[in-house]
């Protein structure tokens, strides 16, 4: 898949938010959404504590927890039945016995703090990837353009670069 790379290192003084928010994310992902949320869940908490100043520095982290979980499930299509895992956003704040309004504004302040918006291949589910349109675009001399339609040299340096999950024509001869 596409070579998303995130680092999970957070600041010494937000260890310990980062360690509660994630204790909890982990044992909602763990009993309800899998390890693709759990693994993003995970970074999405370490590139909150990141930022300067970090908005989970302020709250409760169970509200944190329960945004994060919020934003990743809008990004990822959670509360659409086709896609699979599925749940209403009203279980999952129920599930960190949270309001929908408060997760909601939750959500939106992640959104916003890291363009977690859907389709966003770094917010996407690995599963996800492959049927991700903009995995698949790029801007080649100011055109836009899908890279399964260009030349295999051009694929070739898109897949070195983690720009796409594979290659296409490789993939068809299995």
């Amino acid at each position: 898949m596409t070579k998303v790379s995130r680092s999970r290192s957070v600041p010494k003084a937000m260890q310990a938010i980062y360690d509660t928010i994630t204790a909890l994310t982990d044992a909602f992902c763990r009993d309800h959404l899998g390890d693709e949320y759990l693994e993003l869940a995970r970074d999405m908490a370490a590139a909150l504590c990141r930022k300067r100043p970090s908005p989970v520095s302020t709250g409760q982290p169970r509200t944190w927890a329960c945004g994060i979980i919020y934003a990743l499930g809008q990004v990822n299509f959670l509360s659409d039945k086709s896609f699979e895992p599925h749940m209403a956003m009203a279980d999952v704040c129920a599930g960190f016995g949270v309001g929908q309004s408060t997760a909601s504004a939750k959500a939106q302040v992640i959104s916003r703090a890291l363009d977690a918006h859907r389709l966003n291949p770094k917010w996407s589910l690995p599963s996800l990837l492959e049927q991700n349109p903009l995995v698949w675009m790029a801007e080649v001399n100011g055109l836009l353009v899908d890279l399964r339609d260009m030349p295999r040299e051009v694929q070739e340096i898109a897949f070195e670069k983690g720009m796409i999950p594979y290659i296409p024509a490789d993939r068809e001869q299995g």
